[in-house]
């Protein structure tokens, strides 16, 4: 059963028995109004920077014996994004064979003959766009 209740600033809020939905807004029933102009932004890392990180997560799988923690502990350490050095560390595992998956090589070449395939695609709808538009033009003048 599903009851609206009006608060003092005039935002509607449903209550559904005992529960009711979140106000979102801030104190006073208000949503800021500020919002921020910088964009979020994306931490590039240079290729060095990403071999160094799996050669140091190589390093401590191989002192310590184990795998569990050692990218965790790596990009404490440098202070990069865990999913990021795990992400490196798979990928090149997958590169020199030690797991399976697909290497940087096969999915640029995936990547380039995708590319192929859309610019083809698109070329054959211009043709096919083109050989209609002929085939009209002929049409009209032959009926004349």
């Amino acid at each position: 059963m599903q009851r609206e209740t009006r608060k003092r600033n005039g935002n509607m809020r449903i209550a559904l028995g005992l529960f009711e939905t979140p106000d979102l807004g801030n104190e006073d029933g208000f949503m800021s109004r500020e919002r921020s102009v910088a964009k979020p932004t994306t931490r590039r890392y240079s290729p060095e920077e990403k071999a160094s990180a799996v050669r140091m997560v190589r390093t401590v799988r191989a002192e310590l014996g184990t795998e569990h923690g050692t990218v965790q502990r790596v990009a404490s350490q440098l202070g990069y994004a865990l999913e990021s050095v795990r992400t490196w560390v798979k990928q090149s595992d997958s590169d020199v064979g030690h797991a399976a998956g697909v290497t940087t090589v096969d999915a640029r070449q995936v990547r380039v003959l995708e590319q192929e395939v859309r610019e083809l695609r698109r070329a054959n709808e211009n043709l096919k766009r083109a050989a209609r538009s002929l085939g009209a033009e002929l049409d009209r003048q032959h009926r004349k």
